[in-house]
């Protein structure tokens, strides 16, 4: 993200941004997003030069520094955007369809899966089949 916004890391720990070295983005468009709000936070940035006789190439001109007001509350503040959801009526389905009663079923036919198999093997088999599979077990 730093190097996507063009400031490096040292740079970055100067001007209050904190730095992790293990962070690893998962997608393309939360890279481009943070690094677009690292280069806003830099653009409203006044960074005061160590002497004002001599400023250093990153440093605010004088115009800036006057104009510089100390800032109260969040700094750039993460906005979400909000999802525009229309409100529907609940269908008659819906009503009836149990979001417990089905957990309860697929919980159950993924815990009894292995016992049905065995059991469909056993009668596809023959009742052979079925009592060499008895005698083996004891």
């Amino acid at each position: 993200e730093l190097k996507e916004a063009g400031i490096s890391k040292k740079f970055a720990q100067t001007i209050g941004i904190a730095v992790d070295h293990r962070r690893r983005n998962k997608s393309q468009e939360s890279l481009q997003l943070n690094a677009q709000r690292l280069k806003e936070y830099r653009s409203k940035l006044i960074l005061f030069p160590r002497k004002l006789s001599k400023p250093h190439k990153g440093d605010s001109d004088a115009d800036t520094i006057k104009l510089a007001a100390q800032l109260k509350g969040p700094v750039l503040p993460i906005r979400q955007p909000k999802p525009a959801l229309k409100r529907r009526a609940i269908t008659d389905e819906e009503k009836k369809y149990s979001v417990f009663q089905a957990l309860r079923v697929a919980r159950a036919n993924q815990r009894l899966a292995g016992v049905r198999a065995k059991k469909a093997t056993q009668e596809g088999g023959g009742k052979g089949d079925a009592k060499e599979a008895e005698s083996k077990d004891s």
